[in-house]
């Protein structure tokens, strides 16, 4: 017997739903791998906020509204952490995408491949340490008399490390020592970015006469402006939980460095030293409330979700 025909309309269906198969297939894989982190942003991000959302506004689990905030408002410790974390980020955040993006676009436009490699791992390297062991090493760079680079710390005037991590040098102690840290693993991204630009269009540019700069400035730099802007966001993320830095520097200098030098340290001495779990929680309130807004500026401004 022969099997019975198919319509055209029958066979289109058959297609779909064969099409529609796989798209399923990936579709439930994709949300078995993401559910590990999912569940993990629920348990140590979604759940604590809310849980520091509670203790901003209650006190010994009575509602109070605001007070907690005004405390803090209130508190003489609170504008200078706000104004040094301020100070720093600029600092870092300018410093750094101007750095890495340049750092990026030279290492890119190495002609030897080997070259190229080698330049990378060599900036990376400084990421393999962990912050605290980071600014363990720091302690003895900033230190002239045992200093490696001694010179020039005593070629700005610094003769002791009391004088080297004076109050107003640590924005730009911390944004030297958070590049030297962090900047590697940035540049690596951009290399990566970089390398996603269509060869054509870098081509049509040079012939229709473009130099480097002006092929940067008028084709690489416009093309990653999402990777630039991701970078931002999470360069003020981590430049507003300073807290590693200055209190490692503040143990070692016996107080040369206030232990409230930076609002994370501030929030610090309110859990556990004051036994002010709200006033705690109202400071890490704040500092979410700014990150985000200032998050949500780099990602519209930069564009960051929408489609080519």
């Amino acid at each position: 017997m022969a099997p019975p025909a198919v319509g055209p309309d029958e066979g289109r269906r058959r297609d779909v739903a064969r099409a529609r198969t796989p798209r399923r297939g990936q579709a439930a894989m994709g949300y078995v791998f993401s559910s590990g982190y999912t569940v993990l942003l629920i348990l140590f991000g979604v759940l604590p906020t809310l849980y520091a959302i509670f203790l901003a506004f209650t006190d010994s689990g009575a509602f109070v509204g605001f007070d907690n905030f005004v405390k803090v408002f209130q508190d003489y410790r609170f504008w200078p952490a706000v104004q040094h974390v301020a100070i720093y980020v600029v600092i870092w955040l300018t410093l750094q995408t101007v750095f890495v993006v340049l750092l990026a676009l030279v290492v890119h436009s190495l002609g030897q491949r080997w070259l190229s490699a080698s330049t990378r791992f060599v900036y990376y390297i400084p990421g393999a340490l962990a912050g605290a062991s980071s600014v363990m090493l720091w302690l003895f760079l900033l230190d002239p008399s045992v200093s490696p680079v001694s010179f020039v710390l005593r070629a700005f005037g610094f003769e002791t490390f009391v004088q080297t991590v004076s109050i107003e040098n640590l924005p730009v102690i911390f944004t030297v020592i958070a590049f030297w840290t962090g900047a590697g693993g940035w540049i690596v991204i951009m290399y990566g970015a970089l390398n996603n630009i269509s060869p054509e269009v870098i081509e049509a540019a040079r012939v229709d006469g473009a130099n480097a700069v002006q092929t940067a400035w008028r084709i690489q730099l416009p093309l990653m402006r999402k990777w630039i802007s991701y970078m931002g966001i999470m360069t003020l993320a981590a430049g507003t939980q300073l807290f590693v830095e200055p209190r490692v520097l503040s143990q070692a200098s016996k107080g040369v460095v206030p232990a409230d030098y930076s609002l994370n340290q501030l929030a610090y001495l309110y859990a556990f030293r004051q036994n002010d779990f709200s006033g705690s929680a109202a400071i890490s309130l704040l500092l979410l409330v700014v990150a985000l807004g200032l998050a949500a500026f780099f990602v519209f401004r930069g564009g960051l979700f929408e489609r080519e």
